[in-house]
């Protein structure tokens, strides 16, 4: 995949050379090198193929300014299309696409150039095309913090139904305009009516039994709703959602979009992010409910026997978020134990602890987990950069393929076990031996030879 073409330390010799191979993936790959000299990348700049183009973009930080110009006015939209998304684009080049002549180019701009100087929040305000507008008047953008439409452009923006769930949250609520909000038939307008700041307490009781679940969990998430109806909405939440019919075949787009939203809604209830939790966390260390509780271990200003109760919680994502937030107050034997409970397949959103090292073990802990029952333990064994040579044999061997993965670069493994895992019938095992600095040169240049390298 022209992975030699990133190397920090290519000189122009070598450089012009791979330019002048001409090879796809090299020239991506040297596109994507942010130590390109200038002058080669105002060259490639000009290259035919669109991919190595835009793969210029991706580094525009170090990008000299030559180079962005040529690229402002592409024929390949990939290209104007990462510009837009890409913040170390220059503000007036990237102003410049306000008035692209594709529409998703100006939307991606919308959606990725929030803080936008008002005059081109305006041009994208104000664009003919309902998918640019809609970007630039969103519930969501690529990047925070949100924008504060102009004031006057205010009234235009809710009388828009594709820009009026994102307009709510900055409405004046009198009476009128609660009114209309609160009849409209899109639900996600009435869900973003429900987290208005200046709701009052009669129109949050009326969308807590919103026939529309999505509106109810956010008077749910609310700092203002009372326990009561927190709980009434908790528990109907989860009962509804049993209960909605499946849409027929024949359904439009907005009754399947609207099932989709009732069927996550409990889903939703569990992995809400409360910043007013997170700030006060200790009156929901013991809340009834896992996203409170979630919040609440976010907090870095939790005493050490709150930290204690959540990291022995009932949920396992209360666990991880507090082991994440605090692992300097992690003790050994709660650490084993949160790295043994842990099961990803019965949350798929706890995957990302399997992905980092959080909670770190001494040696001797390391050497237990060799012989662990557990294979997620015996994976954390190769961690130990002095583990003794038997045990790392001993996993080379191990019938699960991420216990061999772990011990295949280690240091004090085997040459024969090493040489074997080139071999393994798991090819993750197989790369991961390939790339052990422990491999000699000799058996790197046999690899090479066979690859016809």
């Amino acid at each position: 995949m022209g992975e030699v073409a990133k190397r920090p330390d290519l000189t122009e010799d070598v450089i012009a050379e791979i330019v002048a191979i001409d090879d796809h993936w090299l020239l991506h790959s040297l596109a994507l090198n942010d130590r390109l000299p200038d002058q080669f990348r105002i060259q490639l700049a000009a290259h035919r193929d669109g991919e190595v183009r835009a793969a210029l973009v991706v580094h525009a930080a170090t990008a000299p300014r030559k180079m962005l110009e040529q690229l402002i006015n592409d024929p390949d939209p990939r290209v104007r299309e990462y510009l837009a998304q890409g913040h170390h684009t220059p503000p007036d080049l990237r102003a410049h696409l306000a008035a692209d002549s594709d529409p998703s180019i100006r939307a991606a701009l919308a959606k990725h150039w929030p803080q936008a100087p008002e005059a081109v929040r305006r041009i994208l305000l104000t664009d003919p095309e309902n998918k640019v507008r809609a970007a630039a008047c969103s519930t969501y953008y690529a990047h925070r913090p949100h924008p504060t439409p102009p004031s006057d452009l205010l009234p235009t923006l809710l009388a828009d139904p594709v820009t009026r769930a994102g307009a709510v949250i900055h409405a004046v609520l009198d009476a009128d305009t609660l009114q209309r909000l609160a009849a409209d038939t899109d639900s996600e307008v009435r869900a973003e009516l429900a987290r208005h700041p200046d709701l009052p307490p009669p129109a949050r009781e009326a969308l807590a039994v919103d026939p529309a679940l999505n509106v109810r969990v956010k008077v749910f998430a609310r700092p203002d709703t009372p326990e009561h109806v927190r709980a009434q909405i908790h528990a109907s939440v989860h009962e509804l959602s049993r209960s909605t019919a499946d849409p027929g075949p024949d359904a439009d787009d907005e009754t399947v979009l609207q099932w989709f939203r009732n069927e996550f809604a409990p889903t939703e209830l569990r992995i809400l992010r409360l910043p007013w939790v997170t700030a006060d966390p200790l009156p929901h260390i013991d809340s009834p409910y896992v996203s409170f509780r979630v919040s609440a271990a976010a907090s870095k200003a939790l005493p050490a026997k709150a930290v204690a109760r959540l990291l022995d919680d009932e949920e396992e994502m209360v666990r991880l978020t507090m082991a994440h937030t605090a692992p300097h107050l992690v003790d050994l034997a709660t650490a084993e134990s949160i790295e043994r409970r842990y099961q990803p397949q019965r949350d798929k959103f706890t995957f990302w602890w399997d992905k980092k090292e959080v909670l770190t073990f001494p040696p001797a802990a390391l050497r237990r987990f060799a012989t662990d029952p557990e294979p997620r333990l015996r994976s954390f064994a190769p961690r130990d950069p002095d583990l003794p040579s038997e045990l790392a044999e001993k996993l080379a061997a191990d019938p699960e393929d991420r216990v061999r993965r772990a011990v295949a670069p280690h240091p004090n493994l085997p040459l024969q076990s090493l040489l074997r895992l080139l071999a393994d019938s798991s090819e993750r095992v197989a790369e991961a031996a390939g790339s052990s600095p422990f491999l000699p040169s000799e058996h790197m240049e046999w690899l090479l030879n066979r690859a016809g390298l």
